[in-house]
């Protein structure tokens, strides 16, 4: 006897409350193995795939590509135990709680419980098998269905004008949800949820937002039908045909965190221009180096990165974070350096776990490996958090300089412009010279002016006679 079983979308964790489908991996009808990666979303730090912890038969799925889930909305569900025709029988049913296997499972051991992302029971993929309708019809019919009845069918249109005012709490799970709801003035109570349970998800509070934007405009056509503006509903002026670009994913959590720091953080920006000529010059040396002590080519970030490591230890005020609540400056005891790196899917800070522990070479690969992963979205959650200090090179943009925003919640960021030939007195005559500019915004909470101009002042010294690190080195 079949038993379907649902699966809803798990806590990916660091916070995550929802994610966007991206791709199904699997269709209605096939046969998955447990800990099989049955879809594909994206959350607002990675793109992760989705192991189903239940093996047996597909029996729905929940929400077409570019929909956005909340964390415990249903995936699918999966027939347990059904008939797979000549293939025998398909594995036993096991509840979602149960603990999870050793890496020895085989398709017959029942659910593993295990959706945590990146791990799995070790069981093989099972090749993936279409179910003949009418055996897939027969034992979804005998199935007891041990979890709300399951209801293939489109999402409900959301009602906003007549529908009734929910009495008691509002069925909504995400904090995203509510707070778009009150930034476009969406009464919750009046909507209808198409979740389970009639639970509001982001996608009704967008086609409220949608329905009122419409009416809006429709009503401005007929007040005024000449004007070519009309007010969105937020209050904020827009052509009537400007296009609307939903801040979700990355660019959503990137929005997030900018505007958390510039109202949290009493941030302040130095700068400097320093003379490169000598760091460049060292660089070249390095990478023209040959026979069996030369190593991989070094990077200027990677360079710098070594640099802000010796300024770390020297300034330790500015590898900090403030706990708000606590009234607390907290100095952490290691550096995990991020970076920022520019890839299709938006602005990403990767993570270089221990970098105070590195030289320059071990640096560099760590940053080249996480780039790559960057540039083919397979970052996990845990490679883009944890960072302590970031520097950002915007001079790969063509870009002198710029005043950088705080990675919240970090307590510093240092800017590097590019490194191009300019006038420069050196040695009291004017030459040619590589010159970049270094820029330092950091927390005055965490320290004040003078402490942030040593530590830049330090980097600038390093940078223009490399010698200086040899002392720390």
């Amino acid at each position: 006897m079949a038993q379907v079983l649902e699966f809803k979308l798990p806590d990916l964790g660091e916070g995550l409350t929802e994610a966007e489908i991206v791709r199904w991996l699997v269709e209605v009808g096939d046969v998955v193995a447990i800990d099989q990666p049955v879809v594909e979303v994206e959350t607002a730090k990675a793109m992760v795939e989705v192991p189903c912890p239940y093996g047996g038969v597909v029996t729905a799925r929940f929400g077409e590509e570019g929909t956005e889930l909340p964390v415990g909305a249903p995936l699918l569900t999966v027939a347990v135990g059904a008939a797979e025709g000549s293939s025998g029988s398909a594995p036993s049913p096991s509840s979602p709680s149960s603990s999870l296997s050793s890496g020895s499972g085989t398709e017959s051991s029942g659910g593993s419980g295990n959706v945590l992302v990146g791990y799995g029971t070790g069981a093989p993929a099972a090749r993936r098998r279409r179910i003949r309708p009418d055996r897939l019809d027969r034992a979804v019919a005998e199935a007891p269905v041990s979890v709300a009845p399951v209801v293939a069918a489109p999402v409900a249109e959301v009602l906003v004008a007549e529908a009734p005012v929910h009495e008691g709490p509002v069925p909504v799970v995400s904090p995203l949800v509510r707070r778009l709801a009150r930034q476009h003035d969406i009464d919750l109570r009046r909507l209808a949820g198409s979740g389970p349970d009639g639970l509001i998800l982001r996608a009704d509070v967008d086609r409220a937002i949608r329905t009122a934007e419409e009416t809006a405009a429709a009503t401005a056509r007929v007040q005024a039908p000449v004007a070519a503006v009309v007010a969105a509903p937020n209050g904020v002026a827009a052509a009537s045909d400007a296009e609307r670009i939903p801040l979700r994913g990355v660019r959503g959590a990137v929005a997030d965190k900018l505007s958390r720091s510039r109202t949290e953080i009493p941030d302040a920006t130095c700068w400097v221009d320093a003379d490169a000529t000598e760091l460049m010059a060292v660089r070249a040396a390095m990478n023209a180096a040959t026979g069996p002590s030369a190593g991989p080519k070094v990077s200027v970030l990677a360079l710098l990165a070594r640099i802000c490591t010796a300024a770390l230890a020297r300034f330790p005020e500015l590898n900090a974070t403030v706990d708000t609540a606590a009234r607390e400056i907290v100095r952490l005891p290691g550096v995990h350096l991020g970076f920022a790196a520019q890839t299709e899917r938006g602005l990403v800070v990767p993570v270089v776990r221990d970098a105070h522990t590195r030289n320059a070479e071990s640096i560099g690969a760590e940053i080249a490996r996480l780039t790559e992963l960057a540039r083919t979205g397979k970052l996990s959650p845990a490679q883009l958090t944890g960072g302590t200090f970031t520097l950002n090179n915007y001079g790969v943009f063509g870009v002198d300089g710029s005043t950088p925003i705080i990675n919240h919640p970090e307590a510093a960021m240092l800017g590097v412009g590019r490194i191009m030939p300019k006038p420069w007195v050196h040695q009291g005559e004017l030459a040619v010279r590589q010159v970049v500019q270094l820029s330092l915004t950091f927390d005055h909470r965490v320290c004040d002016g003078g402490t942030a101009g040593g530590f830049l002042r330090y980097v600038a010294d390093c940078v223009e006679q490399p010698a200086v690190l040899l002392r720390t080195l």
